[in-house]
């Protein structure tokens, strides 16, 4: 099992949900969350004064997958989060040693 996380920006997030839907992606966790890479934020003004937004607006997507649907969830990501321009995220893919389902007692890949 597989755990994939992908920063994406917020205005890709349905678009990605619906895409990751259609290949049979069960659940999905997301978290509003804020950082910066190479963007390294960008200077605005309000009232008259500049100030440096420093962490920018992002989406934090976590998917536990079976080891064979990886490959495909990280290209419908790449596929659905693209817009070319810098920002557009990352996607980071852990071994995961256990998943248990609180509910029933269930391990491993029976409890995704």
């Amino acid at each position: 099992m597989k755990k994939v996380e992908a920063i994406i920006k917020p205005f890709k997030l349905d678009e990605v949900k619906d895409k990751l839907n259609e290949i049979g992606v069960k659940g999905i966790t997301v978290s509003e969350v804020k950082g910066f890479g190479r963007q390294k934020g960008h200077t605005e003004l309000y009232r008259g004064a500049e100030y440096v937004v420093d962490f920018l607006p992002k989406i934090k997507m976590e998917i536990i997958v079976s080891d064979n649907q990886v490959e495909d969830v990280i290209n419908t990501i790449m596929q659905a989060a693209q817009t070319g321009r810098i920002g557009d995220g990352k996607i980071f893919v852990i071994d995961l040693q256990d998943t248990v389902r609180i509910r029933t007692g269930e391990r491993g890949e029976d409890a995704i």
